[in-house]
């Protein structure tokens, strides 16, 4: 599989079902990278948005992305919420055209999540990247499908407040629902950060299930 040193990152892939599941999974970890990278390249991908939604995609997306490299891009497509498993095979088309981006690492969907958009967006992701390092990365929600990750990344009090800031700033058409919350965006983290002792009290965490040691 490809190998990958996390101080020589140039280029990353990120992949989510809706507006604001990058945010919330890794937007953390793409401040604090972003920031400890100067020139990285990202290519952010939102699979379903529209109306009110693309335009909070892209301008969280920017927000987030503001310290990433002037040729970083956001994609926001249209296929069908909550239809994915009907759109494999268009979304997997589109999937193939992000491969000449060739990034260093990909962020996607947790395998076992059990929103079913979630779970096809990262099937195919293994399926079109599946000699690239992937993260994958979990989505707090009613399902209560959170698992035991085995990867994690410590990030600093002001990048996890700056997430939930930009979250709750961005995604007006989500306030009035009972989880979009900065106790939620917050919490998450502040567990994850007491699994790994990070020095900073925080931390996202990932499933990573193939990666060499360098």
């Amino acid at each position: 599989m490809r190998q990958v040193r996390f101080d020589r990152l140039k280029r990353i892939l990120c992949l989510g079902a809706h507006s604001d599941d990058i945010e919330i999974g890794c937007g953390g970890t793409l401040l604090k990278l972003t920031a400890e990278h100067p020139g990285l390249e990202v290519t952010w991908v939102v699979c379903s948005a529209g109306g009110v939604r693309t335009m909070e995609a892209k301008a969280s997306a920017r927000a987030f992305l503001r310290h990433a490299a002037a040729k970083s891009r956001v994609i926001v497509k249209d296929f069908r919420t909550s239809f994915f498993p009907f759109e494999g095979e268009q979304i997997k088309q589109f999937f193939e055209t992000l491969k000449p981006f060739q990034p260093d690492l990909v962020f996607t969907h947790y395998r076992d999540d059990r929103h079913q958009d979630h779970r096809v967006l990262s099937d195919l992701t293994w399926n079109t990247f599946r000699s690239h390092v992937i993260l994958e990365y979990e989505i707090p929600k009613y399902d209560g499908d959170l698992g035991a990750p085995n990867f994690f990344v410590p990030i600093s009090r002001a990048h996890c407040m700056k997430k939930s800031a930009l979250l709750l700033r961005h995604f007006g058409s989500q306030r009035d629902k009972h989880w979009f919350t900065s106790e939620l965006f917050l919490a998450l983290p502040r567990i994850r950060g007491m699994e790994c002792a990070s020095s900073t009290l925080f931390a996202e965490a990932f499933y990573s299930r193939k990666m060499q040691l360098l």
